[in-house]
C-alpha cells in the first residue's frame, strides 16, 4: 500500500494536520512542529511507518526544490520598515550562538571529552549543514560513533527549543499585548494625506499565480546559482532576493499568497525536515540521548543567556531577545510557524494577531537565517579543524 504516492502523501499531510491540530486546541503553547517531529519519530520507531518512506516519497522531492521558493517569499514579507533595525536581531543572535558553543565546550569537555563535545556543537547551532560538516570530519577521523550524538542533536534539537521560544514569545506579545501596544492606530484626522502606494513594477493584471511563481522559481535558481558563486548559502541569498525585489516593487508583499501556493509550500518544506531524522533510530537514541541532551541543555543555557545579554546590551526585551537567539535550535520554518501560532493564539482580533506577527517574524526569520544557514556553518566548519 504504502507503495502508492497518494497512500504516502495522505500519511505524511495527516500527520502535519495533527501537529496543527493540537497547536489551535492548546492555543499554541504546543507548538505544531514539535508534535510533527515527535510523532513522525513514534511511528517511524513503532514500525508503523518504514524509515525510507519520507525521504524516497515525491513529496520529500517538491519539498527540496521549494525550500528557496519559499524563503524568496519570506523575503516579501517583511515590513521595509523595520530592516534597518535587525542589525540588533543579527547580533543578538550571534552572541548567544558564541555564549551556546563557548558553554558547551566549557563543560561538557570535562564530562565527555573534547570530540563529543564538537559533535554536538555543530548541531546545537544550526541545522543540517552544520550536522553535515560535523559528520563528515568524525567518520573521516574514524569516530563514528560520535555521529549518532550529531544525529540525535540535529533530531530533536527542534523539541527542546520550540517550547522555549514558545513560551517566551507568548510572554512577550501578552505583555505588550496587555499594554495596548498592538491596538490599531487611532484613525487619522480629515485632510492627513494618503500614505504613499509602494511602486509595483508589475501591473496587478499580470500578477497572476503562475506569473509570480515563476519570478519565485527565477529567483530561486538565482539564489542556488550564487551560492555555488560565492559559497553563501543559498537561503541567504533567497531571502536577500526576496526583500530587494520586494523593496523595488518586483514582487507584491506576500508573494506566494497572492499565487494561493503558500500553504502546499510550507507542508512540503516540512516534509523535508521529517525526512531529516528519519536515520534516528530508537535503538541510537537510547544509546546516545544521555550526551545529547547533556549538549543540547548546556548549549540551550548558553543562547539563552547571549540572547539575555544582547538584550540588556541593546536596550530590547528579553522576552524577545532569548526566542530570536534560540531560533539556532530549529531555524526556518520554525520560527515562521512559531510567529503564525503565537500570534494568533495571544491576539484577540484580526488586527491583533496581524500586529503582534509583523512585530515578531521579522527578527525571528532573520535571526533564524543568521544562525542556521551561515554562522553554524563557520562556526561547525572551524571546530572540526581542532578534532
Amino acid at each position: 500500500m504504502l507503495e502508492v504516492p497518494i497512500y504516502v502523501a495522505t500519511i505524511i499531510v495527516a500527520i502535519i494536520a495533527l501537529g496543527e491540530l493540537v497547536s489551535i486546541l492548546t492555543k499554541a503553547w504546543i507548538p505544531s512542529l514539535m508534535i510533527i517531529l515527535a510523532g513522525y519519530l513514534v511511528l517511524l520507531w513503532t514500525g508503523v511507518i518504514p524509515p525510507d518512506l519520507i525521504p524516497k516519497s515525491t513529496m520529500a522531492a517538491v519539498g527540496g526544490v521549494l525550500i528557496g521558493v519559499v524563503i524568496t517569499h519570506m523575503g516579501t514579507l517583511i515590513p521595509i520598515s523595520q530592516i534597518k533595525s535587525q542589525y540588533k536581531a543579527i547580533l543578538i543572535a550571534l552572541i548567544g550562538m558564541v555564549l551556546g558553543s563557548g558553554l558547551i565546550l566549557l563543560v561538557v569537555t570535562p564530562i565527555l571529552g573534547y570530540a563529543s563535545a564538537v559533535a554536538g556543537t555543530g548541531p546545537v547551532t544550526g541545522g543540517i549543514i552544520a550536522y553535515l560538516i560535523t559528520a563528515e570530519k568524525l567518520t573521516a577521523l574514524g569516530l563514528d560513533n560520535l555521529v549518532a550524538i550529531s544525529a540525535i542533536v540535529l533530531g530533536i534539537q527542534s523539541l527542546v527549543g520550540l517550547p522555549l521560544a514558545n513560551v517566551l514569545l507568548r510572554k512577550y506579545a501578552t505583555k505588550k499585548r496587555d499594554r495596548g501596544d498592538f491596538l490599531l492606530a487611532v484613525e487619522a484626522p480629515a485632510g492627513t494625506p494618503e500614505p504613499k502606494v509602494r511602486r509595483q513594477l508589475i501591473p496587478e493584471k499580470f500578477q497572476q499565480p503562475p506569473i509570480l511563481l515563476l519570478l519565485l522559481f527565477l529567483a530561486a535558481s538565482l539564489a542556488k546559482w550564487l551560492d555555488t558563486l560565492t559559497g553563501l548559502n543559498y537561503g541567504v541569498w533567497a531571502l536577500l532576493i526576496g526583500v530587494g525585489a520586494h523593496l523595488i516593487g518586483l514582487f507584491p508583499a506576500k508573494t506566494m499568497e497572492k499565487a494561493n501556493s503558500f500553504g502546499f509550500g510550507l507542508v512540503a518544506i516540512i516534509v523535508v525536515i521529517m525526512g531529516s531524522v528519519s536515520g534516528v533510530t530508537f535503538e541510537v537514541l537510547l544509546k546516545t540521548i544521555g550526551p545529547a541532551l547533556l549538549i543540547l541543555g548546556i548549549g540551550a543555557i548558553g543562547i539563552m543567556a547571549g540572547g539575555w545579554f544582547g538584550s540588556k546590551l541593546f536596550k530590547w526585551d528579553p522576552l524577545k531577545g532569548m526566542p530570536i537567539a534560540l531560533t539556532a535550535l530549529f531555524g526556518f520554518p520554525g520560527d515562521f510557524m512559531l510567529c503564525r501560532e503565537v500570534s494568533r493564539s495571544v491576539g484577540r482580533t484580526p488586527e491583533e494577531q496581524k500586529n503582534i506577527f509583523d512585530e515578531l517574524v521579522t527578527p525571528m526569520l532573520v535571526a533564524g537565517f543568521t544562525n542556521v544557514t551561515t554562522t553554524s556553518i563557520l562556526v561547525a566548519s572551524i571546530l572540526v579543524q581542532t578534532l
